[in-house]
């Protein structure tokens, strides 16, 4: 309760203590563009017609303090855009994971009927967290994601879907609201549950299982300058195999809610974000699969940041620290009892050298904890050269 109250306490002191000035357009400046995903970069783009090329990547070298290291291209994405005409633009991204892995990361159609609401429809990033949406390794200053971003939000989320997507400067608030398929309740040989809560139910647009439709949507506020607030939910059910929808425990209900905050005041800069998952009828499904699917996941965390380079340079070198708590096995639904292991927490405190707009050196370090006495995960050495362009 006390790091809930701390957190609480720093959000509101940044909105007090921030500038209010007249609401821009979230275009204009160089951190209001850092706060921009490649996909939003090409669809504000000012070419008339034609094709589009953007990207990103990441190369990692990992080092835990027993064992191997692992260097790793982790992903190199390329992202191309075409402008039908002022209204109609197609985006899509191919993702290569760790070399040897292909993936359709992104792929919509949108429809712009003014600068108010658009409609889109296609392979869609999920809503949901303050990196799902802005996952290049130039938007976060750490090596690798935030670990709540991989546990309790299964970044990155993409899923089939259709809906609409606009914003209101005249009351700074951006919206989006979808209809996507949801998790799939098994997929192939995996179950939802664990230390990685629902990542497995991922289905990513390939051969989805289609049985209910779920809910996505969020909205964020950008009326002070430097200061952008989300608040997002999804609801829906999961996607049984039809061999099984008719078994009690085949599906689940799932209602996540997150909010978060990005603050920046010249060469200082925090963000922090909380997400809830309540899933019901979790113990059916542990009966039926025999799995460990918590009836509710919960993770905060929060970050701050600091330029020690003077603000009139073109490079930038951050030097942070973030504090992080996700448990994906908060709550137990009948007689199985929790998993201690799941309920961890992590400091990560790094630079992150921004060389130019759009390229960047990282190196880290993490301490790593769980609830689990006399058990101390390893600790971990981070470096990492990211690219977005």
């Amino acid at each position: 309760m006390k790091k809930l109250t701390l957190l609480a306490a720093l959000l509101i002191v940044t909105m007090v203590t921030a500038q209010t000035e007249k609401p821009k357009d979230s275009t204009l400046t160089k951190f209001d563009k850092l706060q921009q995903n490649s996909a939003e970069r090409i669809l504000s783009g000012n070419i008339n017609s034609g094709v589009t090329v953007g990207g990103y990547g990441e190369i990692t070298y990992n080092q835990p303090e027993t064992g191997n290291g692992e260097l790793d291209v982790q992903r190199l994405v390329l992202l191309f855009g075409y402008k039908f005409n002022d209204r109609v633009q197609f985006i899509t991204e191919i993702e290569f994971e760790h070399v040897k892995e292909v993936f359709v990361e992104q792929a919509f159609l949108q429809y712009s009927f003014n600068d108010k609401i658009s409609a889109r429809g296609g392979l869609m990033l999920v809503p949901m967290g303050s990196i799902n949406e802005y996952h290049e390794p130039t938007t976060f200053h750490s090596v690798e994601r935030p670990s709540i971003e991989k546990s309790i939000v299964p970044t990155t989320w993409r899923e089939i879907g259709a809906g609409v997507y606009g914003r209101f400067d005249n009351i700074s608030l951006k919206y989006q609201a979808y209809i996507f398929n949801g998790f799939a309740s098994v997929n192939g040989d995996k179950y939802l549950g664990g230390k990685n809560g629902l990542r497995n139910g991922r289905q990513k647009g390939a051969e989805s299982t289609f049985n209910t439709p779920t809910f996505s949507g969020k909205v964020d506020y950008y009326g002070i300058q430097g200061l952008r607030l989300g608040l997002a939910g999804y609801f829906g059910r999961t996607q049984p195999d039809e061999d099984d929808e008719d078994l009690d425990g085949a599906d689940v209900g799932i209602a996540m809610v997150g909010f978060d905050a990005r603050y920046r005041l010249g060469r200082f800069a925090a963000r922090g974000e909380v997400i809830s998952t309540s899933i019901s009828d979790s113990e059916a499904y542990n009966d039926l699969y025999g799995s460990d699917l918590g009836s509710q996941m919960y993770g905060w965390n929060l970050e701050g940041s600091y330029n020690l380079l003077p603000s009139e340079k073109k490079m930038e070198l951050w030097g942070f620290a973030r504090y992080e708590s996700y448990d994906t096995n908060s709550k137990m639904d009948g007689a199985a009892d929790r998993n201690l292991s799941y309920d961890r927490d992590e400091w990560t405190f790094g630079l992150s050298f921004l060389v130019a707009n759009g390229a960047v050196l990282k190196a880290d370090y993490q301490i790593k904890n769980n609830a689990v006495a006399g058990v101390e995960p390893d600790n971990q050495f981070n470096v990492g050269i990211g690219v977005s362009f």
